[in-house]
């Protein structure tokens, strides 16, 4: 729905000043709410390529279906509800994801520098080929989520649980995969380099052409 500039600096207002919560399905395409208020606020659905969000706090939004295409997030409070988002090329540094649902979420192409990912909900999320250097994603729902190509070098996996996820071609190297559940997962080709591996579970894994030096994989079956 195309609206006139008026409309949209009037729906701009009643958005920043928090007099309505409810925003479903809304069109703010390429629009400034960097610095906002937007706690419990209810973006359902809604066309949000490109929106400034940076340093906002959306603890408790609704963004389930929202099309967050190359939007700013960084520094967000985004303990939110993001199931089936598409965050594509977004940039989520620094952004607290912690517990945030990201269930079928689609990741492809964000940043996320210095983000905080731990008890997050990523089941059946796309994290093809994402940079997630250093990463703290302990305790992590990844069960079924594609990461191949990924890097999670350094990353702290602690925790996490992979079953049936793919990492083929993914580097893990020096990451902290201890307690991992990587039941059923695809690491064929995978970097696991110097990864602590103490306490994982790799039944049923695919290690083909995996690089395992440095790891206590033996011991940890």
């Amino acid at each position: 729905m195309n609206m006139q500039e008026g409309e949209i600096k009037n729906l701009l207002s009643l958005i920043k000043t928090g007099a309505e919560k409810n925003f479903a399905g809304v069109d703010l395409e390429d629009e400034d709410l960097a610095n906002c208020e937007l706690e419990k606020i209810n973006f359902a659905g809604a066309n949000l390529i490109g929106v400034d969000f940076s340093h906002s706090n959306l603890k408790g939004a609704k963004l389930d279906g929202a099309n967050l295409l190359g939007a700013n997030l960084g520094s967000c409070d985004l303990r939110a509800n993001l199931l089936g988002a598409n965050l594509m090329q977004a940039d989520l540094n620094k952004a607290d994801l912690r517990g945030a649902n990201l269930r079928g979420a689609n990741l492809m192409g964000v940043k996320f520098i210095h983000a905080s990912l731990a008890g997050t909900f990523l089941s059946g999320a796309n994290l093809t080929g994402v940079n997630l250097l250093g990463v703290d994603l302990r305790g992590a729902d990844l069960r079924g989520a594609n990461l191949n190509s990924a890097n999670l070098k350094g990353a702290n996996l602690v925790q996490a649980d992979l079953q049936g996820a793919s990492l083929s071609e993914a580097n893990l190297e020096e990451a902290d995969l201890r307690g991992v559940n990587f039941a059923g997962a695809n690491l064929s080709g995978a970097n696991l380099l110097c990864a602590e591996t103490d306490g994982a579970n790799f039944s049923g894994v695919n290690l083909s052409q995996t690089c395992m030096i440095g790891t206590s994989v033996a011991n940890s079956n």
